[in-house]
Order: C-alpha cells, then sequence, then structure tokens
C-alpha cells in the first residue's frame, strides 16, 4: 500500500466546504489515506446543522505515523478555531486559523512524503490582504519558490494557464516578461511529461486584440514571439501568438492540450464557459502537487445542499 497520504486543508470555515467534502467522500472511495486539517468542534456543528454523519479518527500533527493512519476513514487534525454559531459571515477573523492550517500541512509537506496538498475554498480578500495576488504565490512564498512556479487549471480535454493571475487589468502589460513566459510553459510541458507521458501541444494567446497593436512595438512582437522562439529551440511543442476571440472555438481548441494566456479572464472565462465546473486548479513547481477546487466559498449557498462536489472529486481522485 502506498502511505503517501492526500493532505486537505479545510480553507475558509464558512463555505460549502463541509458538504461538498462529504459529498466527495461518499461518492468517491479513496485508495490512499486523507489527513483533513481543520476545526474538529466546527466540523461536528456543521454536519449536526447539515444533518449528515461522518466517521473519523483523531491524529497528532506532531507526530505521525504513516503507516498507522486509516484508509477507511478520515484522519483528522484538529486546529483550535471559535465561533458562536455552526456558520457565520465570512471574515478576516479565520485568517489566524488559516494561516495555522497552512503551517500545519507545509510541516507535514517537509518532514513527510505525501501525494499531495488539496485546499478547499479561501476568501482571498480577507485572508491574503492585498499581500498576495492568490493562493498561488502565498504557497509560492512559503517554499520561497520566486517565478518559477504555474497556475495550470486542468481538465483532460484541454486545461489553460494564465502568465499573471489575480492582477488588476492596467497592470498586466508590465508584467509580462519573456522569462516568465518561457519557464511556465517548461513547468506546464514537464507536467504532462511526468505524470501523462506525453509532449503537450500548447497555444499561446498574445495579449492585444488580434495580436496587435498600432501605438507601439506590440508585446507580441517583442515579448511571446521571441519567448516562443527560444522555447521551440528547447523542442517544446508550442504555437502562437494566437488571437484569443478565435483559439476557443471548437476547431482550434481541439488541436491543443493546453493554452496559455497572458492574464487570468482571458483563458479562465472561456474555459469556465466551455467546461464549467469540471476543472482543477493546480500548482506547479512547488515540492509536490497542490490543488484547490475551481470555485470559491460559495457562502450564500451554504446549507442548500445543491453545492456541485465534481471538482472535489477530480481533485481527490488526480492524487489517489
Amino acid at each position: 500500500m502506498n502511505f503517501n497520504p492526500i493532505i486537505i486543508l479545510w480553507g475558509e470555515p464558512n463555505s460549502v466546504f463541509t458538504e461538498i467534502f462529504l459529498k466527495s467522500i461518499r461518492l468517491y472511495k479513496n485508495k490512499k489515506p486523507i489527513i483533513l486539517i481543520g476545526s474538529l468542534d466546527l466540523f461536528k456543528a456543521q454536519i449536526k446543522k447539515l444533518k449528515i454523519k461522518f466517521n473519523y479518527k483523531l491524529i497528532n500533527s506532531i507526530d505521525i505515523n504513516l503507516e498507522k493512519i486509516l484508509k477507511d476513514k478520515i484522519n483528522f487534525i484538529d486546529i483550535n478555531y471559535s465561533f458562536k454559531k455552526p456558520f457565520e459571515k465570512i471574515s478576516s477573523k479565520s485568517n489566524k486559523y488559516l494561516r495555522k492550517c497552512f503551517e500545519t500541512a507545509i510541516k507535514i509537506s517537509k518532514n513527510h512524503n505525501i501525494s499531495g496538498l488539496i485546499n478547499g475554498p479561501i476568501s482571498k480578500k480577507y485572508f491574503l490582504k492585498d499581500k498576495y495576488q492568490g493562493i498561488t504565490e502565498f504557497l509560492a512564498s512559503q517554499y520561497k519558490v520566486k517565478d518559477n512556479y504555474a497556475m495550470l487549471i486542468y481538465n483532460k480535454s484541454l486545461s489553460v494557464s494564465p502568465i499573471t493571475t489575480h492582477l488588476p487589468i492596467e497592470k498586466i502589460s508590465r508584467n509580462i516578461k519573456k522569462d516568465s513566459i518561457i519557464a511556465k510553459s517548461i513547468l506546464i510541458d514537464n507536467f504532462y511529461r511526468r505524470f501523462f507521458s506525453k509532449k503537450p501541444s500548447i497555444a499561446v494567446c498574445g495579449l492585444n486584440p488580434h495580436c496587435e497593436n498600432f501605438f507601439k512595438i506590440s508585446e507580441e512582437r517583442k515579448i511571446i514571439s521571441p519567448a516562443l522562439k527560444l522555447l521551440k529551440k528547447r523542442k517544446l511543442k508550442i504555437s502562437g501568438p494566437f488571437s484569443a476571440d478565435t483559439i476557443f472555438l471548437n476547431q482550434n481548441r481541439k488541436k491543443f492540450d493546453v493554452i496559455i494566456g497572458m492574464y487570468h479572464d482571458q483563458v479562465l472565462s472561456p474555459i469556465k464557459a466551455i467546461n464549467g465546473f469540471d476543472a482543477i486548479n493546480i500548482t506547479l513547481g512547488l515540492p509536490y502537487i497542490r490543488i484547490s477546487p475551481d470555485h470559491g466559498p460559495n457562502f450564500h449557498m451554504i446549507g442548500k445542499n445543491s453545492s456541485n462536489p465534481r471538482s472535489l472529486i477530480n481533485a481527490i481522485k488526480f492524487l489517489d
């Protein structure tokens, strides 16, 4: 048996995570053991509210014996969290708790071999406080990974990756760098080679409409095309730059495994229109694979029993 566990970090305590997690483990039988990090008291209060039963084993985060953790029960690491009601409004109150959850997960990953880390949805507005663009950048900083990381929204039919992530539109152009395009493309190529034994076919979008800018030397000519030329010399199966308004047409996108865009909504908006939430958010470049479901806390859906667990199921399946 492979004892390398899947670490699941609960994430925002006031979210649909409890519902989608319990749906996931009911619909999918994991082969590898799962370690869940979060508040046990809050979890009990929430499942009571949701009228769901839950089978777990409490374990010690300080002295984990991987050979004694169970596959048929959820191995729970309890992180203290004070609350008055099972579900409260999302606020900065949970920041200290979330940081402790991440610290625990990171410590385990540094001391043990793990299959990967899945974090539940987190409110970037409150937890990151403008210090990091996203959880991808936050985790990269914890492992002192500077620029050599990438966000990949993975689906077996078509994946996408933005060169810049959660940046305001006005800051995008000056943050598109040749070295970043090269590094992220190589990470994606290595990921597909490692996990799927294939050389992926990668398309790269331009930044400007129709890949043109009549007022100055365009980013396509100055940055993107030179990066692609170098990547082709390194034998990557990569092409572009393509205009983003046509690359996602069915006859075009089916030629590729991955489409790389210059900014977040350039590629995430069309892929969600195509696949819905049938995708997972993977961080490449860390010492392990980190995944999160491709949706947020969805506070407005708490208690309605209508949240779709597909993205979390896909995340667990990928690491299992």
